[in-house]
């Protein structure tokens, strides 16, 4: 779904490291795209939730459920180029150095 033709790419986060703002905002400026962050940080957990509900046939259909989703902030990349792929590139140089390649 990254790269649909036509589709801006957006990134969207959940979880705990979801909440830090400063850890957003850097992945946005490395990944050079928008990140979506929701208003419910646990999707992983509600999506089970959900899941079960719905094979329990307690919870809406698949379209609804997503229509639930909202985003609570969105980040856009602030980095110029020139800084971001220089930070990119130290970050695969010590992936490399980590992976012994």
């Amino acid at each position: 779904d990254w790269l649909r033709e036509g589709a801006q790419p957006v990134l969207r986060v959940d979880g705990g490291m979801a909440a830090n703002d400063y850890a957003m905002q850097f992945l946005s400026d490395i990944i050079g795209a928008p990140v979506d962050r929701p208003e419910v940080l646990e999707t992983t957990a509600l999506g089970a939730a959900w899941l079960a509900g719905m094979r329990a046939g307690v919870w809406p259909d698949m379209d609804e459920f997503a229509r639930g989703w909202a985003v609570e902030r969105q980040f856009t990349p602030q980095m110029e180029t020139a800084p971001r792929k220089a930070r990119y590139d130290r970050w695969k140089r010590a992936v490399s150095a980590v992976l012994g390649v």
